[in-house]
């Protein structure tokens, strides 16, 4: 009988203690509505999903120059207060890594490094890319309270410490 009530003990535990982490729960939710920066047009909204050691990421933009691409990250700063979104700091890194692309066997990257943002010829972009290492809370690797920006130029993925991307046109902070 005590094994019994040890292992239902346990089983009602174990829940609880994977729920605590919030580390890689699938069907967590969090979005941005990015505002315009540095003189743009740039607006949009952008969706984050957890699926289980991933976060997928989707969104909508317009206001970009056509037929472009753009670098885009995660910043490690939830203010989109400066005109120029300079108030968001730099890419979100908590383990301290170099800057690179996103993605598996292209080596060390900060964790807000993602693919760029591709526009058609009117200047839209529908957005969605796969990325690993962010989880959508507050802890160490959470970016809720943390803001996406968008560049004007693509990022190189080479350039230290941010990929050479230029000036911040768009900024939404992760709710």
């Amino acid at each position: 009988m005590k094994r019994i009530s040890l292992l239902l003990g346990l089983a009602a535990i174990i829940p609880l203690v994977g729920c605590q982490s919030g580390h890689y729960g699938s069907g967590q939710k969090a979005s941005a509505t990015l505002e315009s920066r540095s003189g743009s047009s740039t607006k949009g909204t952008i969706n984050f999903v957890s699926q289980g050691h991933d976060v997928l990421v989707t969104g909508t933009i317009s206001g970009l120059r056509p037929n472009a691409e753009h670098g885009f990250h995660v910043h490690e700063k939830g203010d989109c207060s400066a005109p120029d979104a300079t108030s968001a700091g730099g890419h979100f890194n908590p383990d301290g890594k170099a800057h690179g692309m996103p993605g598996h066997g292209h080596g060390a990257h900060h964790a807000g490094d993602m693919p760029n943002i591709k526009t058609d010829a009117n200047g839209n972009a529908v957005y969605s890319a796969k990325v690993s290492g962010l989880t959508l809370d507050t802890g160490k690797h959470g970016i809720v309270g943390k803001s996406v920006v968008i560049h004007r130029d693509p990022d190189d993925y080479k350039s230290q410490p941010a990929g050479n991307s230029g000036p911040r046109i768009a900024c939404g902070l992760i709710k």
